[in-house]
């Protein structure tokens, strides 16, 4: 997609091999990179609680990269579509700042990591902006709110433009 297109239409590029993936007004698919796994998540409140950007190292790590982008859903508005059964989970107990339990949901065929749940914050599920098919929603709806571990943050990565931010965990 050129750089100047149109943000504001759906943008959804061949990224898995369903390429079924679609967005509405109020929710969008989220999809595996093999397309076996796909959940809808809500795009306004009350669904969608926050979308930001985080650059601890527990998410340095999980992602293979040097910040994650995430979208925090409330549970009863995320839905699986297809897959569910495919999701296997990692838990980690040593979390960076809660020292509480962050379950990790990967999609067992492709390793995709769909999304997270955490004691911390029970209730909803961290979804990964990156599995959003709909890419433009990452300019609009779903762009980030919230920088969160700006002092963990690579030199070379100036931040979110127009994020609040915060030195650790924002929840």
């Amino acid at each position: 997609m050129a750089a100047n297109a149109d943000k504001s239409k759906s943008y959804i590029p061949f990224n898995s091999l369903q390429q079924d993936g679609w967005s509405k007004d109020t929710e969008a698919t989220a999809t595996c990179f093999c397309g076996t796994v796909q959940l809808a998540l809500p795009l306004e409140s009350p669904g969608l609680v926050d979308v930001f950007v985080c650059n601890c190292t527990d998410c340095r790590k999980i992602t293979a990269s040097m910040f994650a982008s995430n979208i925090i859903a409330k549970d009863e508005y995320v839905r699986h579509l297809r897959g569910q059964e495919n999701l296997k989970t990692f838990t980690q107990s040593t979390t960076i700042a809660s020292k509480k339990n962050m379950t990790n949901w990967f999609c067992q065929t492709c390793g995709t990591l769909m999304y997270r749940t955490s004691e911390k914050i029970p209730g909803v599920k961290i979804a990964r902006l990156g599995t959003v098919d709909d890419f433009n929603l990452a300019e609009t709806k779903l762009r980030p709110k919230t920088e969160q571990y700006i002092k963990d943050r690579v030199s070379w990565f100036t931040g979110c433009e127009g994020t609040r931010k915060a030195e650790a965990m924002a929840y």
